[in-house]
């Protein structure tokens, strides 16, 4: 599946793109900063051909930060290094801000690439590291001068500027390497997970801060990441890929509150999943309502997607909601709202909240995320039997991965 990222105007603010809007490249419009058209990659060996990457169709606004999230091996970052040109794509078009240059070395692209390994020299100190590639372009000394110290001030190293790698943190050195990469204003930068090497603590700093700079900066940033947490903090706008294809392309909030697919919804967050065959599906106000297979005294609806097509008695679908939107109670919730019967196998405190986990008849486990308070206890202990509760609106169904709903087989028990 490719997916195409058409929609209206870009509207920018300090270099950032509103994420209700993607460029349309249409007639008077300026043209994206990057834009993949039926790109593909493939690597052929004795054994045969590979896909690494898919036909993808892809259109990255000017000033925004896009990010490539997937599993290893999902083509993420080869894709990176096709519009960097480090690799050549075996079909398709890569044009940056509506200039093609599929066939043009990387050198001459005006993107610059940040990698997971710093590669900062060891025997110059900050403030040469940062202006190795202006000398390199025979920048004047004194014109070096000035953009080093601009940049310097923008990642907040300004008093480190004489020292050697070996004498910064780790976080340090990644802003280093950013400062040496945006000091030579590329038009678009290229990050190739650049946070992978830093502890949790320093890494969620680092999210802020470089989100920071590129709103500062104002250049394209496109970010390749396994790490949703990474994606959705920074991300104007996300393409999730599995399998060398774009399974969605969003906004963080659009992808987290609607997956199109039970790949985003199990990959972006943690969710639960509940295989269930249709009994009635009825028309409300917002749309098609189906009431889903349940025990006499458990109620479970969901909202139906167009994309899921017409859905009859039988049918089968996967109900996906969310830990957080769950509700933890010991008698059967009143109003018309999701409810299931359940035992809590697992508590576990996190701190700002506590996970529990709930065992159904039917042998399906679900998660429940459950905000703590100053005086609040346990809600519920290991062997409890509890009520599950949710509103319809915060779930969704989803079609099983790979099958039709109208034929797909339904659990062998209800849960």
């Amino acid at each position: 599946m490719s997916v195409t990222a058409d929609g209206a105007p870009v509207s920018t603010i300090r270099g950032t793109v509103d994420e209700r809007t993607v460029p349309t490249g249409g007639t008077g419009a300026a043209p994206p900063a990057i834009e993949l058209v039926g790109v593909a990659k493939e690597y052929v060996s004795r054994r045969g051909a590979v896909t690494a990457v898919e036909t993808v169709d892809l259109r990255i606004a000017q000033g925004e930060f896009f990010s490539l999230l997937g599993p290893s091996g999902c083509g993420k970052t080869t894709t990176l290094r096709m519009i960097g040109g480090f690799e050549e794509p075996s079909r398709g078009q890569i044009l940056l801000h509506g200039v093609d240059v599929t066939a043009t070395p990387p050198n001459r692209r005006d993107v610059n690439l940040v990698f997971q390994s710093y590669a900062l020299f060891p025997h110059l100190d900050v403030a040469g590291n940062i202006a190795f590639g202006l000398r390199r372009k025979g920048v004047a000394r004194a014109e070096a001068r000035r953009r080093v110290g601009e940049i310097l001030e923008l990642v907040e190293l300004g008093a480190l500027a004489d020292r050697r790698p070996r004498e910064l943190s780790g976080g340090q050195q990644q802003r280093v390497a950013l400062a040496r990469a945006l000091v030579n204003r590329p038009r678009a930068l290229l990050l190739d997970e650049p946070l992978g090497a830093l502890d949790l603590k320093l890494r969620e700093t680092m999210q802020i801060e470089l989100k920071r700079i590129q709103r500062e900066v104002g250049i394209t940033f496109v970010y390749v990441t396994h790490d949703q947490g990474e994606a959705l903090t920074m991300s104007d706008r996300i393409a999730v890929m599995n399998k060398g294809r774009i399974e969605q392309l969003a906004p963080p909030r659009e992808l987290y509150e609607r997956p199109r697919t039970g790949f985003v919804a199990s990959f972006i967050g943690t969710c639960n999943v509940l295989r269930r065959a249709v009994r009635t599906v009825t028309t409300e106000g917002t749309g098609p309502v189906a009431t889903l297979d349940a025990a006499v005294d458990e109620r479970l609806m969901t909202a139906l997607r167009p994309e899921l097509g017409e859905l009859s008695t039988g049918s089968v679908v996967e109900l996906t909601v969310r830990p957080e939107k769950i509700v933890i109670t010991a008698d059967r919730p009143d109003g018309d709202v999701c409810a299931l019967r359940g035992r809590v196998t697992e508590v576990v405190y996190m701190g700002t909240n506590t996970t529990y986990t709930v065992l159904t008849p039917g042998g399906v486990e679900l998660v429940v995320f459950w905000q703590n308070s100053s005086d609040a206890s346990d809600l519920a202990g290991r062997g409890d039997e509890v009520w599950l509760s949710w509103r319809p609106e915060h779930s969704y169904a989803l079609a099983p991965d790979g099958a039709d709903p109208a034929t797909a087989a339904p659990p062998a028990a209800s849960g």
